[in-house]
């Protein structure tokens, strides 16, 4: 068998794990939900699970790759780009994502398998807003203001906005959402980035 086709057929068992397991938080909740579950929804064998996921965490661990691609894209565009207006640019991305899976983001949220979600979710844009930072930055270490403490208030605003803003059924648009967003934040990130010149 091609190299080709065996990384096909990867791809097919996983997408189907996947599938398997969104269906299942959407019917039952994650906590609720066993391996041999999401086995039997994908049709595949508990050793061909085992063959590619440690456990149904680390499958829906993976489950959010396809969102960290798509901000990473998104952060590479701005980070090519010039002028403050696409500073935090990854947001409206992440804010269309949720949009977009609006019943799987609520179905996460809640027990467990939320805090798994969630810590991920922070974890992602810890990374996407450092690397903004870094690259923003002059190298001075004399700031008012720690860079890291700068990360966690926007990991922490992004991840309470977006909870109440799933809790008001995603309105206004994530466009709108993501302009009153970086309004909000960039009045304090403007001079947190000043103190470095």
């Amino acid at each position: 068998m091609s190299k080709g086709a065996v990384d096909r057929r990867i791809g097919k068992t996983r997408a189907g794990l996947q599938h398997a397991l969104i269906a299942l938080i959407l019917e039952k909740g994650y906590d609720a939900i066993t391996v041999d579950e999401i086995c039997a929804r994908a049709n595949v064998g508990r050793s061909t699970f085992y063959l590619h996921y440690a456990s149904k965490d680390a499958l829906k661990r993976s489950g959010l790759d396809h969102l960290r691609q798509e901000l990473a894209v998104r952060q590479q565009r701005v980070l090519a780009g010039e002028g403050e207006i696409d500073r935090l640019g990854f947001g409206l991305a992440l804010f269309e994502h949720a949009r977009d899976h609006i019943d799987l983001y609520r179905a996460l949220v809640g027990g467990q398998g939320g805090t798994i979600a969630i810590m991920e979710i922070r974890e992602m844009l810890a990374g996407f807003i450092r690397k903004e930072i870094m690259a923003e930055s002059t190298g001075r270490t004399d700031r008012a203001v720690p860079p890291d403490l700068v990360v966690e208030y926007l990991v922490g605003a992004y991840v309470s906005v977006l909870t109440w803003w799933l809790d008001r059924g995603a309105e206004p648009s994530p466009q709108v959402l993501d302009e009153m967003f970086r309004q909000v934040a960039m009045n304090g990130l403007r001079r947190h980035l000043r103190e470095a010149d």
